[in-house]
């Protein structure tokens, strides 16, 4: 069995008093199967007037995954989409080729709890036309004192909808009493674990809140213990099979993957599109992080 791997977050700021806890990519892991950003934002309560206002960026190469615990949160994208989420529900942007969205709360000055994800998508997917998908019912069940709800994958006899690229597993485990739960692993897969609310107890070490547990793979099973009112996020997945390359909201293949969809951007490229009535504020991305094709892209 895999020693833990236990993974600190870093606070990642995105405006308005809104900070979020990444544990996705980092130097110790940078994906765990094809999930490869990981952000963790509240459960916080934002002052009146504040809230999420993310402006338009783009995206190449991957999924983006929202599952929302509180709050309403509108998301516009330039395939011309809007849809609200609200608590329970799923959104998920697939980018592929390109496309561009926005995400601002619905009403500002309340609350707003979230677990915002990428999947980057494999070669053979990475250049798909964008889509968008909005998921509002879920498989869930209890065990014991705990509510489970499959994000993504598949787990025993269910199937979660969500349209994905890969062999992977995403689950919500949400406890209104102390529990202990057994999972069944797929010893080909390798799993994670982030305490979102309260600690968790796994093979005799406490993780904390927002510290990520990286598993490994080769496990079948796995046994867990969790206090009353702690919530937690079980990602697992196949290994990656190609190193991918993150910049900003790009992933790619290669340096030419990320370039090309910079310069597209930076120059308004039909590539991403309009969001709305293209009057959106639009994210500036930063330059980019090697010269002459000499140093590494690095994680954003």
């Amino acid at each position: 069995m895999n020693p833990i791997v236990r993974i600190q977050p870093r606070n990642a700021d995105l405006g308005d008093g809104m900070l979020v806890r990444r544990t996705l990519p980092n130097r110790q892991q940078r994906m765990i199967g094809a999930w490869c950003f990981l952000d963790h934002a509240g459960p916080l309560q934002f002052e009146p007037g504040k809230g999420m206002h993310v402006g338009a960026h783009p995206h190449i190469g991957l999924q983006t995954f929202t599952w929302l615990i509180e709050g309403e949160v509108l998301h516009r994208d330039s395939l011309g989409n809007e849809q609200v989420i609200r608590p329970r529900q799923v959104n998920l942007m697939t980018a592929g080729h390109g496309t561009a969205h926005t995400e601002v709360s619905l009403r500002d000055g309340e609350r707003l709890h979230a677990a915002q994800l990428w999947i980057a998508l494999p070669p053979q997917h990475k250049d798909c036309a964008p889509a968008f998908d909005h998921y509002p019912v879920l498989p869930r069940w209890r065990d014991g004192g705990a509510e489970l709800t499959l994000l993504a994958g598949r787990y025993r006899q269910r199937e979660a909808p969500a349209r994905i690229h890969s062999p992977l597993l995403g689950i919500d485990i949400a406890c209104e009493e102390a529990s202990e739960l057994a999972l069944e692993l797929d010893p080909g897969f390798e799993y994670g674990l982030l305490p979102l609310v309260g600690k968790l107890g796994v093979d005799g070490e406490i993780i904390d809140t927002d510290e990520l547990a990286y598993l490994g793979k080769g496990r079948r099973k796995l046994h867990l213990a969790l206090p009353a009112g702690a919530r937690v996020l079980f990602l697992g997945g196949e290994p990656f099979d190609e190193p991918v390359l993150m910049w900003w909201n790009f992933v790619g293949f290669g340096k030419a993957d990320i370039a090309q969809a910079q310069a597209a951007w930076e120059q308004g490229d039909a590539r991403f599109g309009t969001v709305g009535d293209g009057r959106t504020p639009r994210l500036v991305a930063p330059p980019l992080p090697w010269r002459d094709g000499n140093r590494e892209a690095r994680p954003a």
